[in-house]
This record gives C-alpha cells, structure tokens and sequence, in this order.
C-alpha cells in the first residue's frame, strides 16, 4: 500500500495566470455540470407536456444522461493522463457545449435524449479532468484550497438547479435550461483555450487499453440500464435480468483484462491504498445519501405539501446553498484532519440529520435539519475528489477521481433505484410520508455505521503505523 509520503510526486507547477484561468475554467465548467444535473428533474413535467409524450418515456432525459455520464468518468480520467489533460477538457466542454445547443434546439424526445448522451459524454471527460488539471496546475500548498473551492462554486449550480429547473418550466420554458449552459459552457471552453496548461503522466506511453474500454462501458453501460429500468420493465422481468448478467460477465472480463494487460486503464493496485478506499466508499455513501434525502424531499414536497415545482425549488434553496459551502469547508479541514477522518465526520453529521429529518414537520424546523443533513451529505460527496488527491500520484490523478465518480454516480444510481422500489412497495400499506421517513432513517443508519467503520479501519491503520496518527496532523 501506498504511504502518504511516497504517494505523490510534485508535477511541474503552472504559471500564476494560467493557474487562475485553469481554475476560472474548471469552476465554470463543474457549475454548468452541476446545474444541468439537478435542474431538469423538476423539467419533466413540462417536457412530458409540450412533447406530448408520457413521464416514462420523458424519465430517458435524465436516464441517458446518466447513463452517459457514468460510463465515461474512468475513460475521460485515463485519456487525460495519458494523452494530456489540456486536449481531454476542451474535447469534453465542446461536446458539452454542442450538446446543451442541441437539446435547446431538439424538435422531438429522441433528437432531446440523443443531446443529453452528447452532454453526458462532455461532462464524464470533463468532471475528472477538471480535478486532475487543478490537481497538477496548483502546489501542494494551494491544492486542497483551489479543489475546494471549485466544488464550492459547483456546489452553487447544485443550489440553484432545482430553482433554475422549476422557474424556468414554469416561466419561458425547459429549453431556456440549456439556453442558460450553452453560453456558460462557451465561456468556459475559451478561457480554457487561453489559460490551461497541458500535463499527462510521463510514464504512460500513448497507448490506450480499447478493450478494457469496451468492456468496462459495457458493463457500466447494462448496469446503470437495468437500474434505471427495473422498475418499470419488473425487477424479474427477462430484459432487467440478461442486463444484471451482461454487466457481471463484462465486469469480470474487465477485472481479468486489467490483471494481465501491460498498461491497464485502472491500475487495481490503486485498490490495495486503504485510505483511498476508505474516501471513495465514503463518498459513495454520502452521495447515496444526499440522492435519496433530495429525491425523498421533492416528493415529500410536491407530493404531500402541494407545492408547485417553483415553491419547492424555493424551499431547496436554504440546504443547496450549504452544499455550496461545504467545498471551501473540506479546503478548510484538509490542513488539519486526513481525509478519511473528514469524511467520516460528514458521515456523521449526514446520518444523524436524516435521522431527526424523518422526525420534523414544522417549516422552519423542517428547512433548519434539511440543511444540516445536506451539510454532512455536500462535504462527504464534494470532500471525496479533494481527499483522494492526497494519497495518489499526480501523474495518475484523472484515473483515481474517475473511479472515485463512478463509483459515486452508479452507486447513487443503485440507491435511487432502490428507494424508489421500496416507495412503490410501501405506499399500498401505510401513507406516503410514513414510507418517505422510513427510507431516512434506515439511510442514516448506514451512514453512521459507514463513518465508525471509516474510523475503526484508519485507527488499525495507524496502529501498525501505516498511516500518520491524528496527533501528528495536528502539528
């Protein structure tokens, strides 16, 4: 296993314009990811309604983009190590960018779902890449802080997407969605144009693993399908099955693949560095967590208070915009605590809110824990992309932050699913909101048992001196 000393090696630093630009581009570039990510939930409705189609088949906005966007992380990570992260992000924010147009502009739901794959493709090079340029433009000294800060301006697109979501469905049109992206975008794909610095893991030769490739997005691609569908199609039915089989046979295959090849596109003795596991099955976690806490309350919201898309925007306002301080918070605590002590803090914090939150009723008590709750749950899923450039090379930072997404994106696609087959279970028996405080509960539960497992592993780990003790941090 690696050691937090011998883990990285200092990158050649890029100048202090280009460093701004970088990170000008980069927070541009994550904030436009973040908003669309969260903004067409609320969109559905409306798209159902003006494309005259029904709200399963509008649900593929969101399923295609997923589907894209998980199946590229570990791929657009690679590509930036080994043919330059520079090419990797300007390709990544021009298909963004031409996809947001394009879904703008889309007549029909299939030429729609066919933009949202082209977002979803941009956006699954650009989020990796995105950490892996900050990761080699910046000092270790500044690293953490211009990591956080970028996740902190993200983090306001995860605020405002749902408000953008419902006013804009409700005022001009879901279109003026990506009509808001596509200049966004723009101007993020020009100052990195002037700005960003070119970098690659010099240890790479330029040869990509294509098969490894085809295998692993093929079994992400069955996974994340059979998820999303399974309930619709029946958890039984023959299609969601041969999909559960197509993905386990091709990840198999990858495994295999990446054991034997010479220059794998996952090195797995990344898995052998404990604190990177512990961060990234944290972060995991956390972001299962806040899928299902904002998943819950938008139904909670416009389901049993008979809200309107835009009230309950409104209502998201006060907890995202404590999402959006929680990347300056890690960046914060990074100096002072391991990362995998920070993450099981928001552990902490994340599954104790969700507890009480099944408990409240009254408004401004109900805002109050909704934001403690997304406190914990924004800083274990933000923190997770600094923390794991702490105990990984630089030189392979795009492949590490592209497990840690993908880990983080299918797993909160499996929770998503889950929760919403648990609902449609429940709801018969008992009312909805009875049902909606039962998946909360059990959802801190395992949160909380997930941070005293975090700390429990760090402890031994320290006690064999494997990783520094606490009190040494400090000092």
């Amino acid at each position: 296993m690696r050691t937090r000393s011998s883990a990285r090696t200092s990158p050649a630093i890029a100048p202090p314009a280009h460093r701004t630009g970088a990170f000008v581009a980069v927070a541009v570039a994550l904030f436009c990811i973040q908003v669309d990510f969260f903004a067409l939930n609320l969109a559905i409705p409306g798209i159902t309604r003006d494309l005259d189609v029904t709200a399963s088949a509008a649900q593929w906005t969101l399923s295609a983009y997923m589907l894209a966007i998980g199946c590229c992380f570990i791929v657009g990570g690679r590509l930036g190590d080994v043919y330059g992260r520079r090419p990797s992000l300007l390709c990544g924010l021009a298909l963004f960018t031409a996809g947001s147009v394009f879904c703008a502009l889309a007549p029909g739901l299939g030429l729609l779902v066919g933009g949202r794959i082209v977002q979803g493709v941009g956006a699954g090079v650009v989020m990796p890449v995105s950490v892996s340029v900050i990761s080699n433009a910046f000092p270790d000294e500044t690293r953490a802080r211009a990591l956080g800060a970028a996740f902190g301006i993200a983090n306001i697109g995860t605020a405002l997407g749902p408000f953008v979501g419902g006013g804009f469905t409700e005022g001009p049109g879901w279109r003026w969605i990506f009509w808001l992206l596509a200049p966004l975008s723009a101007v993020s794909l020009l100052i990195a144009v002037r700005h960003v610095p070119d970098s690659r893991d010099p240890a790479a030769p330029r040869q990509f693993d294509l098969p490894g490739c085809f295998a692993l997005m093929g079994a992400l691609a069955s996974l994340t399908i059979a998820v999303e569908r399974g309930s619709a199609w029946g958890w039984d039915n023959e299609r969601t099955l041969a999909l559960f089989g197509v993905a386990a046979v091709l990840g198999y295959a990858f495994v295999v693949r990446e054991r034997r090849v010479r220059h794998p596109l996952v090195d797995l003795n990344l898995f052998r560095n404990i604190p990177y596991v512990l961060v990234t099955g944290m972060g995991s976690v956390c972001n299962m967590g806040y899928g299902v806490t904002v998943f819950v309350a938008t139904l909670y919201l416009q389901g049993v208070r008979g809200l309107s898309p835009l009230m309950a925007g409104i209502v998201f306002l006060a907890p995202a915009l404590v999402v959006a301080l929680t990347g300056p918070l890690g960046a914060r605590l990074a100096p002072y605590l391991p990362g995998e002590v920070v993450m099981a803090l928001a552990g902490a914090v994340a599954g104790s809110g969700m507890i009480v939150f099944s408990l409240v009723t009254a408004w401004w008590l109900y805002i109050l824990v909704f934001a403690w709750c997304t406190l914990g749950l924004g800083l274990g899923w933000t923190f997770s992309s600094v923390a794991t450039q702490e105990v990984v090379s630089p030189t392979r930072a795009g492949e590490a932050s592209g497990v840690v997404l993908t880990a983080l994106v299918t797993l909160g696609a499996v929770a998503l699913a889950a929760v919403a087959a648990a609902i449609a279970a429940m709801t018969p028996e008992q009312p909805p909101a009875h049902a909606y405080d039962a998946i909360l509960v059990v959802g801190g539960i395992v949160i909380l048992l997930g941070s005293l497992t975090t700390m429990g592993v760090r402890h031994r780990l320290a006690s064999r001196g494997m990783v520094p003790p606490l009190s040494s941090r400090a000092r």
